[in-house]
């Protein structure tokens, strides 16, 4: 037997008022209004976080390229912006294998009034070291300078005139072991 006061009503229409969606995008612009500001700020980090990631990982692809391939590799810095690996052919002759240029506008930059990294191997400039005309990664993994002496070394990027963007790399020259450090105003932190 079926319900007379069930069978007489008429269908409720599904769905939300003109005013509860009024109420509901209302919420929403407010949430972006507050948000909006904080992701501004946290952008130029998330950037350089970003640049320091391509770095880390170019230089850890040169020194696996070197020992997979059991061919010395050499690291080029170029325009400011650019990693390239090259590959020494034998007997003569090289092949470009990568090459990444920083994202974002970002450079490779030293800024004043900030440390070199707890690794402590240079800042004397962008990329320190030590004056070496070029780097290799031998095939035993180790980065090596033109007379074959292994070489520690700093790779500094930033965004021009942006402290707060200051990231570091360093290789430790014996292993070719590739540390990423980034600047939080008051130290580095790996």
């Amino acid at each position: 037997m079926r319900n007379a006061a069930f069978c007489d009503r008429e269908p409720q229409h599904a769905g939300f008022s003109m005013v509860e969606a009024s109420i509901a995008i209302l919420i929403i612009f407010t949430i972006l209004g507050f948000a909006l500001p904080n992701i501004t700020g946290v952008l130029p980090g998330m950037r350089a976080n970003n640049a320091l990631a391509q770095t880390v990982a170019q230089l850890r692809r040169g020194r696996e390229l070197a020992l997979a391939q059991r061919r010395n590799i050499e690291l080029k810095f170029l325009n400011g912006n650019e990693i390239q690996l090259v590959r020494d052919e034998v007997p003569n002759g090289t092949t470009i294998l990568s090459s990444v240029t920083l994202s974002n506008n970002f450079q490779f930059q030293l800024f004043g009034g900030i440390p070199d990294t707890p690794d402590q191997f240079g800042k004397a400039s962008a990329l320190d070291f030590g004056g070496a005309a070029s780097l290799t990664f031998l095939s035993d993994g180790t980065l090596v300078d033109p007379q074959g002496n292994p070489l520690s070394g700093s790779v500094f990027l930033g965004l021009p005139n942006d402290a707060a963007t200051a990231r570091a790399v360093t290789i430790l020259g014996a292993t070719g072991r590739v540390r990423g450090y980034r600047w939080n105003g008051t130290s580095w932190i790996q």
